[in-house]
């Protein structure tokens, strides 16, 4: 799930293996060479099941005779259901990419990260998928980081640097508090994603967008006052 992160692995590649693949950069590969044609059938299967049944029906088994593989293939390379589950979640919504060309304006640079996300997420029925991993989080400290350093982290820095970028052209104050902000924004999607208690479409985005900038950016009365009847001031460029 409420979209700094480390930087995200390549599209294709889970939080796991990318770990792997860190920790083994130098060393001598041993055994058989890891099959991506059997990591992706994994992937696949675990991702069609977890959507259709939720984690807590979802097996090692099930996966594997799903997958064409062994249990034995499985483990080497993930040891838990819920590190499975990360990655297969991590796989689906790599393939969407925000617009990464900037519109000149924080909120056009909002809109363009978050619309296609929120298309994604609620494509499916991810909500379900999230909350169980978010369970998963909050009883297990190994499994909570990985979680938020390769699936939170990466959403929100991406939102932060919009903010940034913001700052930089005298859009919003330099005392913007940015983490709230970026909460600000993901806080009301993920609600909606996990509890589906109201729509989560397009036209929310744009309510949490406008909202969310109406409480950072200063008002003319407030920047007259600030900037002592100098209008924009220190905000402008």
């Amino acid at each position: 799930m409420q979209a700094g992160e480390a930087p995200p692995a390549a599209a294709g590649e889970g939080p796991l293996a990318a770990a792997d693949d860190e920790a083994t950069a130098d060393a001598p590969r041993r055994g058989r060479p890891r099959s991506e044609k059997a990591r992706l059938a994994i992937l696949e299967a675990a991702a069609e099941l977890l959507l259709a049944r939720g984690l807590s029906a979802v097996s090692m088994d099930a996966v594997a005779e799903r997958a064409g593989v062994s249990k034995a293939t499985i483990y080497r390379w993930w040891p838990t259901k819920e590190t499975l589950a990360l990655d297969a979640l991590y796989n689906e919504w790599a393939a969407v990419q925000p617009r990464t060309r900037s519109t000149g304006t924080l909120r056009g640079d909002l809109l363009g990260l978050l619309r296609p996300w929120v298309r994604l997420a609620s494509s499916r029925p991810y909500g379900r998928v999230i909350g169980a991993l978010v369970t998963e989080a909050q009883t297990d400290p190994e499994f909570a980081e990985i979680y938020l350093s390769r699936f939170v982290e990466p959403r929100r820095e991406q939102a932060r640097v919009i903010f940034r970028a913001a700052i930089e052209r005298g859009e919003i104050p330099a005392d913007t508090k940015i983490e709230v902000a970026v909460d600000m924004l993901y806080g009301p999607l993920y609600h909606r994603l996990l509890h589906g208690h109201a729509p989560l479409n397009e036209r929310f985005v744009r309510d949490v967008v406008d909202t969310t900038l109406n409480g950072i950016m200063p008002s003319q009365t407030a920047r007259t006052e600030h900037t002592g009847g100098r209008g924009r001031g220190q905000w402008s460029r």
